[in-house]
């Protein structure tokens, strides 16, 4: 991973939820020592506030729905030769079995690449993803995934190079080239790729999987650890979305 990107994350965690709670509170524990307790007082509550209000159910699912909503479900009917599925996060512990050792993100992601291509023959798919703390590529992992689900690795086209989204749409188009191509990623982050990728003078066609979005009947919820980490999804591609912008320009 390029120093840019490790600092592009470590900015960034400031701004995303955890940081900033964590942040808050950090402050506010030093206004407390120096003896500024009405700061301290307003840094604590807007910390205590924010972590109950990012883990509040209705309030996860708008900012996840406003997301996902972008693009309906592939529906398995075009044909094309490439499906490119974006990587996510894996595990190499050999006490694990493989479909515990590849995130449920990326599970859901290679099912759904493997999915569309049962329906278009002589289809490839193409995995792309570095090695993260590992010593294996992710797009290795997934490829390796998809083998054992009956996918011919002459069928795939294995690249553990790109880092992050940006780096696999630049791949990608050596590939595609104006052609247009399947992308399935998750659906909170489609909106986020298919900017890239489409700024690239790319023709991609959105196929989302793993949503968080849920049917809720009220407001009356209690807040919930899981709420939170969706919150976090949520505001990580908003971000994400601001950050691609800022770039075009």
């Amino acid at each position: 991973m390029s120093a840019g990107l490790y600092l592009k994350k470590f900015l960034t965690f400031f701004v995303e939820p955890l940081g900033l709670i964590v942040t808050l509170l950090a402050v506010g524990l030093y206004m407390l020592h120096v003896k500024k307790i009405r700061f301290a007082k307003i840094l604590f509550f807007s910390g205590l506030f924010l972590l109950l209000l990012f883990s509040y159910p209705p309030f996860a699912n708008f900012l996840v729905q406003n997301l996902e909503n972008q693009y309906p479900k592939f529906d398995y009917k075009q044909q094309v030769k490439y499906i490119h599925v974006l990587g996510n996060g894996h595990n190499t512990d050999p006490a694990q079995p493989l479909s515990s050792q590849i995130s449920s993100t990326g599970t859901k992601r290679v099912l759904e690449g493997i999915l569309i291509h049962k329906k278009m023959p002589e289809s490839k798919l193409i995995f792309t993803g570095y090695e993260g703390d590992t010593n294996t590529t992710n797009a290795a992992m997934n490829a390796k995934l998809a083998h054992a689900l009956g996918v011919a690795y002459k069928d795939m086209i294995i690249n553990g190079k790109p880092a992050d989204t940006k780096e696999e749409a630049i791949f990608t188009k050596t590939l595609v080239t104006d052609k247009p191509f399947v992308l399935v990623t998750s659906a909170t982050h489609m909106p986020r790729a298919m900017l890239l990728f489409r700024s690239l003078g790319m023709y991609p066609i959105a196929a989302p999987t793993n949503y968080y979005k849920s049917e809720f009947r009220g407001y009356l919820q209690v807040p919930k650890p899981v709420y939170f980490y969706i919150s976090s999804i949520a505001v990580h591609e908003y971000l994400g979305i601001l950050w691609a912008k800022r770039s075009f320009f």
